[in-house]
């Protein structure tokens, strides 16, 4: 089987799918920028698993990473990085990222992003996600983009908002934001996708 290379391996769909491709019989590359996190999966002792703490801001960093790989499944954003411009950084990663994959011969990028309408009022981060995907778009690696709204599984940001909210706030004042309509997808119907 292919080896892949998983960058955010980390996070929490990384995470889980790191576990669906080892499953399938895939070797893995499992990289994020924190190897400690990333030694804590329940897959890290994996014998088909190699862990690697990569800079996505560095380009060396992800060649190495991609080396040997046929493809990569890009789950990296700034958000909760130490960056007050995440944008920035999310566009100097994926420049980097389409570099490096070309540069190494990777076969396709698989890239996870969010929903919405690039001439509706998007949030920044919204924003930040589709440029990411015009980015790595703009390569000559084909990329392939899942778009998802709020992912439920147990675990989640999202999930587990929902439940804290059901569980420990017996009334809620109404507000704007929650007449925002959204479209769930499940964990499992994500990861049977981006497989």
């Amino acid at each position: 089987m292919a080896k892949v290379l998983v960058l955010g391996a980390s996070g929490y769909i990384g995470t889980k799918c790191v576990g669906r491709l080892l499953e399938e019989g895939f070797s893995v590359v499992a990289a994020a920028r924190n190897f400690a996190k990333l030694s804590a999966t329940p897959w890290a002792g994996h014998q088909k698993v190699k862990l690697l703490q990569v800079d996505v801001r560095s380009r060396d960093n992800l060649q190495k990473a991609c080396a040997g790989c046929t493809a990569v499944y890009y789950f990296v954003h700034s958000m909760d990085a130490q960056s007050k411009d995440f944008a920035k950084t999310d566009r100097m990663a994926a420049e980097n990222m389409k570099k490096a994959a070309y540069e190494t011969g990777i076969n396709r990028i698989i890239y996870l992003g969010g929903l919405g309408e690039a001439k509706s009022h998007l949030s920044r981060h919204l924003r930040s996600r589709m440029e990411v995907s015009e980015i790595l778009h703009s390569g000559h690696v084909p990329v392939t983009t899942l778009r998802a709204a709020m992912i439920i599984g147990r675990g989640s940001i999202s999930f587990e908002i929902m439940r804290y909210i059901v569980e420990y706030l017996p009334m809620i004042i109404s507000s704007r934001w929650l007449e925002t309509e959204s479209q769930p997808i499940a964990i499992d119907n994500v990861l049977n996708y981006l497989l």
